[in-house]
């Protein structure tokens, strides 16, 4: 069975592939606009871990309205929501070439790395029904069950990660794309007010045992 993972690089979504792998053929999929290199990042991150990747093409609009809405909120949570249920409904709906020789397909199953304790994004069940219902495929979040400090835990034990101000390390993200199409539309100020500042890490690789 295929599975289809959301994934940015980072360690919630690396810890979610590590997880899957015992029971599906696991394909990282990095979603992008077009408007930075976002998959940079997590090309590398697969790279570092042995995972394959393929890259999605979203909307173009879906950020520009999130980042509308983001900056009428004066903060990036429901802009953030939208994005990633875009990207979910993207790879649920299309097809793609998972193996170098394969046609076109559908995935299994998609996936995220969402977790127990995040605020956003996050998945409810009846969106998960929603979507396996329309998609005719299974909703995973192998995160789910586990808190922060869980995740810490086992991130710590299995990969090796860099961590910095969002700013710097969320490059190979969405949340990178946003930031630009914010500061075109409505200036670095702007970018400054919405985002708090955070730290985010990214993996580089796999802790050897």
């Amino acid at each position: 069975m295929h599975v289809g993972l959301c994934y940015s690089g980072g360690k919630d979504s690396t810890l979610a592939a590590l997880l899957l792998d015992s029971f599906y053929d696991v394909t990282l999929v990095a979603a992008t606009f077009g408007v930075t290199d976002a998959a940079a990042h997590a090309r590398d991150a697969a790279a570092a871990v042995g995972f394959p990747l393929i890259t999605v093409e979203l909307d173009e609009s879906v950020a520009r309205d999130a980042v509308d809405r983001m900056v009428e909120d004066g903060y990036p949570r429901t802009g953030i929501q939208r994005v990633h249920d875009h990207a979910l409904e993207t790879v649920a709906a299309g097809e793609f070439r998972i193996d170098a020789a394969d046609e076109l397909r559908s995935f299994d199953a998609i996936a995220d790395g969402t977790r127990r304790d995040d605020r956003v994004p996050t998945v409810s069940r009846a969106q998960a029904q929603s979507i396996e219902d329309r998609h005719d495929v299974d909703y995973l979040a192998p995160l789910s069950g586990f808190g922060r400090s869980a995740v810490d835990d086992l991130v710590d034990a299995t990969l090796e990660v860099e961590t910095g101000p969002s700013e710097e390390i969320a490059k190979g993200d969405y949340e990178a794309e946003l930031r630009a199409l914010m500061a075109e539309e409505y200036g670095d100020d702007a970018v400054t007010e919405v985002f708090p500042a955070h730290d985010q890490t990214r993996v580089v690789g796999l802790r050897e045992h």
